[in-house]
């Protein structure tokens, strides 16, 4: 009982709690789904959260500076992922990417989930063996920065996987800012890239990556029964939904899946017909409630690697956030991006709740890093007197 109650003092009981909200929300949604099709989601969706949470408390419990300590096994766990991809990687249903494996009993899983976690103890550690030589405002030291996000970026990009690509550059710029890199380096990078803009429409993108661009400016609607077709789609069914929705397990387009993907990347639309417009609310309250927290437990860190850590999953979870909604709603162009914690797939939920067992980590152990601080304090004051 002792341990058990030292455990709820230290760790945020309040992410967990938004975060359990957001997994049982989420099954309700994948439950009414189902009714559409045959597959049963269900199933690797709650295998993936009950492993998912096991492993988000053990890690809450360990002390997150041997992830650190130990980041030669996280790069090499990363690499060993990619090249699994490069080697047995598959396409799934709804999909246009090589960025899958296949496991028994017909389930897939997506290790580019899980390279983001790598990347994310690799990078916390090339920042902080930077800050701690004064070498961050160094051009040399910024280059290596890059070039440490560059590599998986390439690659998550040669396996199909744009999307996925973003999420990293995403961490990369969050991480980066955080750590304290100079400005005068994310202006030379975003010269950079703007300048770059005309070669990558006219070599890096294909026809349907250009197209799913246009059609966020297709004024005629003319999109509307091709490639813009699932966000229209999206839109309506979200429009239908009104203030409350027609109720769970009763939305017609749900049934029919009249939106593709629905339950994956496009999850948010079961909320919206069946729930209307405070189901989309509540989802959005809760994802945006966990990003808050996160950042909460970064800023009150106090070593920088917790600090970063937090910053890392926490670029991660917003960036995946921002870009979903987004999609849904027609504001950005659908790059296959899931919904963190909501959208079906063992994998994504399991990868997300180890990063909220990172951010639990860090959050106990800088309570015991303090108490430590003060029984200290506390006890040079007793010798002094």
């Amino acid at each position: 009982m002792t341990k058990l109650t030292d455990f709820f003092r230290k760790t945020d009981i309040v992410l967990w709690l938004l975060t359990a909200a957001a997994v049982i929300y989420s099954m309700l949604l994948i439950s009414s789904m189902q009714r559409a099709g045959d597959y049963n989601y269900l199933r690797p969706q709650l295998a993936g959260v009950i492993v998912g949470g096991a492993l988000a408390i053990l890690i809450s419990l360990a002390d997150y500076r041997f992830l650190i300590r130990r980041w030669g096994i996280a790069l090499a766990l990363g690499l060993g992922l990619i090249v699994l991809v490069f080697l047995f990687g598959i396409k799934v249903s709804g999909t246009d990417d090589m960025a899958w494996i296949a496991l028994p009993g017909g389930l897939t899983f997506q290790p580019s989930e899980f390279i983001k976690i790598c990347f994310i103890i690799t990078f916390t550690k090339h920042l902080c063996a930077l800050r701690e030589r004064q070498l961050l405002h160094r051009p040399l030291a910024a280059a290596t920065l890059a070039a440490h996000a560059f590599f998986p970026i390439l690659m998550i990009h040669l396996q199909g996987d744009d999307g996925t690509a973003l999420i990293f550059g995403m961490i990369f710029l969050i991480m980066c800012f955080i750590a304290g890199v100079q400005l005068r380096y994310f202006a030379i990078l975003g010269g950079t890239m703007l300048i770059g803009v005309p070669i990558l429409w006219n070599f890096f993108l294909n026809e349907e990556h250009r197209n799913r661009i246009r059609a966020l400016f297709d004024l005629d609607g003319h999109s509307m029964t091709t490639y813009g077709w699932q966000q229209y789609q999206s839109k309506v069914s979200i429009a239908s939904g009104a203030l409350s929705g027609s109720g769970l397990y009763r939305g017609s387009r749900v049934a029919y899946a009249i939106v593709p993907e629905q339950e994956n990347d496009f999850i948010m639309t079961v909320a919206g017909e069946e729930l209307g417009f405070l189901g989309c609310l509540l989802l959005i309250v809760l994802l945006f409630g966990i990003m808050i927290k996160m950042m909460m437990n970064a800023a009150n860190a106090t070593e920088d690697e917790g600090k970063l850590l937090c910053a890392g999953v926490f670029a991660s979870f917003a960036s995946q956030t921002i870009i979903n909604i987004g999609m849904v709603l027609g504001f950005f162009p659908v790059i296959g991006i899931t919904l963190p914690l909501f959208s079906a797939g063992g994998t994504s939920v399991l990868a997300t709740l180890i990063c909220i067992g990172i951010v639990q980590s860090v959050r106990g152990h800088t309570l015991d890093d303090m108490e430590t601080a003060k029984i200290s304090r506390s006890r040079s004051t007793r010798i002094r007197l």
